[in-house]
């Protein structure tokens, strides 16, 4: 294969026509039987292939510093840094991760897997590069999608205003995870409709050798012409209002035409877009037609069928289902997603009440004060986000949405320990984040059911109510009536009188298999379903002393979390019973698959038996911190 002679961007260069035809075919083949086997982002990946390879015949990585904003669309870059025989263990525990990484090869620069801050970090290379007098240039790759996100924005205009050495290079495929939503999306659809622009161009070149020029130079006379031009036939480009160069739109499976577009763009001073048209999925025809973006970030599947696996129902399932029954009772529900509403259960609802369905784009901080308005106008917001994507607008929810007292319902898919995607796709902060902020509701389901219960709960609540679930398959069908729980109300699942393990989230479920693996011991535990992290139960602390020692389980940091929460009721209610938090360390955690990650965090039904037995066998009326 001439990828496996690929050992770095150098043996790209002395590569003719037929050999780059060649070499763009080996790594579709590869890309597809890879993450067919491992999982991963496939979709991206497979239309950035012939862009990626004109990057690196073109500029010297790393002295040129490529940023890949979002980072999914980097295994193509990947491959040709040296990577490529190292794909089996894409995504594995130990091996390869799915997004750029510094630990990995020097031609990683940010580990950013979350979209629209690519612009930041080019802008920030190129300032310091400008400021330490160093050469070399600096490129981001930037998708469509991100350009929803306001921190891009945030950045244009920055970059507009500094006029840094800077080449933007812009994947327009008209989708993020799903097609592309917005205003800018609409300009650039109406800048890729706009051929006649390059043929009119061609023409007034011609028209202006032949006419005399009087009173102005020949240049400014053209100059003027050809705005004016463009104005008539193509809207003038947001980044030409900011400042910056554009040009394009170049066809991105085109490497020629791609090279051509960055070597110009690298002999202009100051910042350079190149807007480039690719399709998502190109050369594999299962991703090429796919009209929801499975393809996108994909499980295991048959490489060549493209079939998915046929797999249980999800927690995002259970959540999907509930939504719909309780917005066919209550016209006040309206749901938004921040362009995730495949991957957040939203499909159905959308389909179902489309004129109640918003999707904002990649902007997050949008999405909850957009839920914030409408909460107050009497209706009752659902914001559908990943865990570690609600990070993004910490803000929002707590001065725009709680500050208000509104009641918005945030359900955050993907809590905890997420699996494949690393670092910065585990759900690990928001108990602690989310329990800080004043009026927050904050609850975690240990079933289907309990799902069910507390998203009742929440869309009848008059204030701010986040639910947090799992990402991966539910361990039962919901069946409960979707009826209001008391806020704050624990359930007790079993009683004993040696060990009280207080759960929450999937953690209940693992508690159950601890206790019943200590029971055959002669330990018998009492077994609690927290539900609630904010307020808890005000039986606690009565709970906890009634046992020889209490254990905290969850799958959040230990630092501000649900353990946290019990201590400071213990402190506050003089309970002094010796104590000890299982949850996440105060660190970030690499990617792997969920159970084996879990298991080396002690968070697994063995890992919480030896902690129990621990406890009692290092009995002393003292807190520990675990």
């Amino acid at each position: 294969m001439l990828l496996e002679e690929i050992s770095g961007p150098d043996d790209l260069r002395a590569l003719g026509n037929a050999d780059l035809d060649r070499l763009c075919t080996e790594i579709r083949e590869l890309l597809v039987t890879a993450v067919a086997r491992t999982g991963g982002h496939l979709g991206p990946n497979l239309g950035v292939v012939e862009l990626t390879i004109a990057l690196h015949r073109v500029f010297d990585s790393p002295r040129d510093r490529i940023v890949f904003d979002t980072g999914h669309q980097a295994y193509v870059h990947k491959m040709l840094t040296g990577r490529a025989d190292r794909f089996d263990t894409l995504r594995q525990h130990g091996g390869m991760s799915g997004y750029p990484s510094r630990s990995e090869s020097e031609h990683d620069i940010v580990e950013n897997s979350h979209a629209s801050t690519g612009l930041s970090y080019g802008l920030a290379l190129a300032t310091a590069r400008e400021l330490r007098g160093e050469g070399g240039k600096v490129i981001c790759v930037i998708g469509d999608g991100a350009l929803t996100g306001g921190m891009a924005y945030e950045a244009l205009n920055n970059i507009g205003q500094r006029q840094p050495e800077l080449i933007i290079i812009l994947n327009d495929n008209g989708r993020s995870y799903a097609p592309t939503v917005g205003g800018i999306a609409e300009n650039l659809g109406q800048l890729r409709l706009s051929p006649k622009y390059e043929r009119a161009k061609g023409a007034a070149g011609q028209t202006l050798r032949q006419l005399p020029v009087f009173g102005e130079s020949a240049y400014g006379a053209a100059k003027r012409m050809k705005d004016s031009l463009k104005q008539l036939v193509s809207p003038i480009s947001i980044f030409e209002t900011l400042g910056l160069k554009y040009g394009g739109p170049i066809d991105g499976h085109d490497i020629r035409a791609l090279e051509k577009a960055m070597r110009d763009a690298s002999a202009f001073k100051g910042p350079v877009v190149i807007h480039v048209v690719t399709d998502k999925g190109h050369g594999y025809a299962p991703a090429v037609g796919d009209e929801v973006d499975k393809f996108h970030g994909v499980s295991s599947f048959d490489p060549s069928s493209g079939a998915f696996s046929t797999k249980p129902a999800a927690w995002t399932d259970v959540f999907s289902e509930a939504l719909l029954e309780a917005a066919e009772a209550d016209d006040r529900i309206v749901a938004i997603t921040a362009a995730m509403a495949s991957s957040t259960g939203l499909l159905a609802f959308a389909e179902r009440f489309p004129e109640r369905f918003f999707d904002v784009g990649i902007a997050e901080q949008h999405a909850v004060t957009f839920a914030a308005g409408l909460a107050m106008q009497g209706l009752r917001p659902v914001v559908c986000i990943y865990s570690t994507f609600l990070q993004r607008a910490f803000d929002q929810v707590t001065c725009d949405v709680a500050l208000h007292k509104l009641p918005v319902t945030f359900v955050l898919d993907r809590a905890g320990i997420t699996g494949d995607d690393g670092a910065s796709h585990h759900g690990m902060l928001d108990l602690a984040y989310l329990r800080l902020i004043p009026g927050m509701t904050v609850s975690a389901p240990s079933s289907p059911d309990e799902l069910r219960r507390l998203f009742a709960t929440a869309i009848a609540h008059d204030g701010p109510f986040a639910i947090r679930y799992p990402r991966g398959s539910a361990p039962s069908v919901g069946s409960a009536p979707l009826r209001p729980l008391p806020i704050g109300s624990m359930s007790v699942l079993r009683e004993g009188a040696d060990v009280a393990l207080l759960a929450v989230g999937k953690m209940v479920g693992v508690a159950g298999e601890a206790a019943d693996t200590l029971q055959g011991e002669g330990i018998h535990c009492t077994v609690v379903d927290g539900r609630f992290v904010k307020p808890l139960d005000a039986c606690i602390p009565a709970l906890a002393a009634r046992h020889r020692a209490v254990l905290t389980i969850e799958d959040g940091t230990t630092i501000g979390g649900f353990g946290d929460a019990v201590l400071e009721a213990l402190a506050e209610a003089g309970v002094t019973v010796p104590t000890r938090r299982l949850g996440l360390p105060d660190s970030f955690i690499e990617h792997g698959a969920q159970p084996l990650l879990l298991h080396k965090l002690g968070l697994d039904a063995s890992g919480v038996a030896e902690a129990a037995r621990e406890l009692l066998r290092t009995h002393r009326p003292s807190v520990l911190a675990g």
